[in-house]
């Protein structure tokens, strides 16, 4: 008789589902952690005081305090209770940890790191889109660009166009975490005021200047062009809208 064979189909692993109210504490409580009003090596309310706190069961709290360590931002220590941890500890790509980071007031500090970060990964991805670009791409890359002509006097139309313009790149690199880093992270800085800025017509003219020479160094197939188009384009955007009377720290 023969041996059945081994099943090697990928089975998924069921996702934990939180509870709308423990999300909602999550978010809370993440906040407030990210923000400094519980302050790294001090212990949260117990679980008593939060149940009260948030109007919520002991179970709600238990499932946040869960989720927040998950996230890094806290341990259960015998005799301290929740504990919050250093900031290297946190999962700094977490959404809710990263939407709390730009409401800090250093978050200068963050914004200017995230365009260190979004410049090394991107110039790196327009130098492998202009060497992996089909036809197809090249194609939707061109006419996102006639697209983002037809938005300059609508900044809002044309910074979301702008993202999609920077996806089909990303896309075309075929570099998979690359563009996940990046995606993760400016989903979240676009919400924030410092990071957008409010552009003039002038300086969407730029941007789409620098649009156009991307686009025409990555069609062309030309890898150190597509790379230095893209450096020149993030730092230079970034100059002329980060602030200068916020606080770096």
């Amino acid at each position: 008789m023969s041996k059945p064979s081994a099943d090697t189909t990928a089975v998924s692993r069921p996702r934990r589902r939180r509870p709308p109210l423990a999300a909602a504490v999550v978010q809370s409580l993440a906040t407030a952690i990210v923000l400094g009003e519980y302050p790294p090596g001090t212990a949260l309310p117990s679980a008593g005081d939060l149940c009260e706190e948030y109007e919520v069961s002991r179970t709600v709290i238990r499932e946040a305090t869960t989720t927040l360590a998950e996230k890094g931002l806290v341990a259960t220590r015998q005799g301290w209770g929740t504990v919050v941890l250093d900031q290297e500890q946190w999962s700094l790509l977490d959404p809710l940890v990263l939407d709390a980071l730009f409401q800090r007031k250093d978050r200068l500090v963050f914004l200017d790191n995230l365009i260190e970060i979004r410049t090394t990964l991107e110039c790196a991805m327009s130098a492998r889109a202009a060497e992996r670009i089909d036809e197809a791409q090249a194609a939707a890359l061109s006419a996102k660009l006639d697209e983002l002509a037809t938005l300059i006097d609508d900044p809002e139309a044309y910074s979301r166009a702008d993202i999609e313009f920077h996806e089909i790149i990303h896309r075309a690199s075929h570099d998979a975490f690359g563009r996940a880093i990046v995606s993760s992270i400016q989903s979240k800085a676009v919400r924030s005021p410092q990071y957008s800025g409010d552009p003039t017509r002038e300086e969407i003219e730029l941007t789409q200047q620098a649009h156009a020479r991307i686009a025409a160094a990555v069609t062309a197939r030309d890898a150190d062009g597509a790379a230095e188009a893209m450096r020149e384009h993030i730092t230079s955007a970034w100059a002329r809208r980060r602030p200068t009377d916020a606080p770096d720290a």
